[in-house]
């Protein structure tokens, strides 16, 4: 009886230790999932909502409204994007639109959306979705130093921090993935240093069908030297000349590439392969640049045109409502918004490649 109770208990015993191990080694084996978007500081056993936020607003004298919400850039803050489609499933072809300079936020975007939005409606009608976006501000002379990332205590940690057109790249990536967008139809059109950002999308990023630099201010981008200090000072320049020749474009262009260091401007340019039309404005103060751009990538062999209108205006290709609140757009700017649909729709919009109703 002694033998057999203790034969029992041994028994009872093996099991429990074998229950035991057996308990550990699954533990072992299969700890649980951690969900945090940040694991090296937070354990979260159930992921978290990250769902973006979506607000959607009327536009004044439009039937389409606007979506309006944040994209995550490269180092994690936010950029704000108004989001407009045609009526339809899609998917679109897309056209993202990025206005001179940046900064000031959504309310920017919503100005823009309700006052300064004219261009894109015609876009719009075409049969496009649109998209206005906001970067950080440009960082002035800094162009060209590589942002490479690492990690450092379980977090990012950059070589510099992210330049805007580096955010504009986000913001397409981002466009790329919503069902009603044809990611493999999607263009920009930037004016002045929107348009030079697209010069640097284009040198580091193929994602684009295709793209539009309207006046682009490609000073940093064709790396143009500093005036030598032996040369006639100048009067100040205004933003707008009074007069305009073909012969004296030509020659202020043909006096701008000696100012160029044309080895670094060239390494950029050999590496673009979007098609590009460069949009010139006769009488501004940049105009041989604009011109010197498109000179460049057609020497290089680009896929690239050209077209210059005589405005008074820079950034002339966004109509903005007139102090009486409505679109009053002139000949010119009819003119160059229609040319510029054309030209997309040259190459977002071929033979095949038609939208869902």
């Amino acid at each position: 009886m002694y033998r057999k109770v203790m034969h029992e208990n041994g028994l009872f015993i093996v099991a429990v230790v074998a229950l035991l191990m057996g308990l550990v080694n699954t533990a072992i084996a299969t700890p649980p999932e951690n969900h945090s978007v940040d694991p090296a500081w937070m354990f979260t056993p159930e992921p978290v909502s990250s769902k973006p936020l979506i607000v959607t607003e009327p536009v004044r004298d439009s039937d389409i409204p606007v979506q309006l919400t944040f994209v995550e850039l490269r180092d994690g803050v936010y950029a704000p994007v108004g989001l407009r489609k045609p009526t339809g499933k899609g998917p679109f072809p897309t056209i993202v639109f990025a206005h001179m300079n940046g900064g000031l936020g959504l309310q920017w975007i919503r100005e823009w959306t309700q006052n300064g939005s004219w261009t894109l409606e015609q876009f719009l009608a075409a049969g496009y979705a649109v998209v206005w976006m906001r970067y950080r501000a440009e960082v002035d002379s800094s162009y060209g130093s590589p942002l490479s990332e690492g990690e450092w205590q379980g977090r990012q940690i950059f070589s510099r921090g992210p330049f805007e057109y580096e955010d504009a790249i986000s913001i397409i990536e981002y466009i790329k993935t919503l069902p009603w967008v044809d990611g493999e139809r999607l263009g920009y059109m930037g004016v002045s240093h929107g348009g030079e950002m697209l010069m640097k999308i284009a040198t580091e990023y193929g994602g684009l069908r295709a793209g539009i630099a309207s006046e682009p201010a490609s000073i940093e981008y064709l790396a143009r030297r500093p005036r030598d200090p032996g040369d006639i000072a100048l009067e100040p320049e205004v933003e707008t000349d009074e007069h305009y020749s073909p012969q004296l474009a030509v020659k202020r262009a043909f006096e701008m590439r000696h100012r160029l260091d044309m080895e670094t401007a060239m390494k950029r340019i050999n590496a673009v392969k979007t098609p590009i039309l460069v949009l010139g404005r006769h009488r501004d103060h940049n105009q041989d640049i604009f011109r010197l751009n498109y000179e460049l990538l057609q020497e290089a062999g680009k896929d690239v045109e050209w077209k210059s209108y005589d405005h008074d205006q820079h950034a002339f290709i966004f109509v903005k409502r007139n102090t009486n609140g409505v679109y009053d757009p002139d000949p010119i700017q009819i003119q160059a918004v229609g040319d510029s649909i054309a030209y997309f729709d040259r190459y977002l919009k071929a033979a095949g490649e038609k939208q869902d109703d």
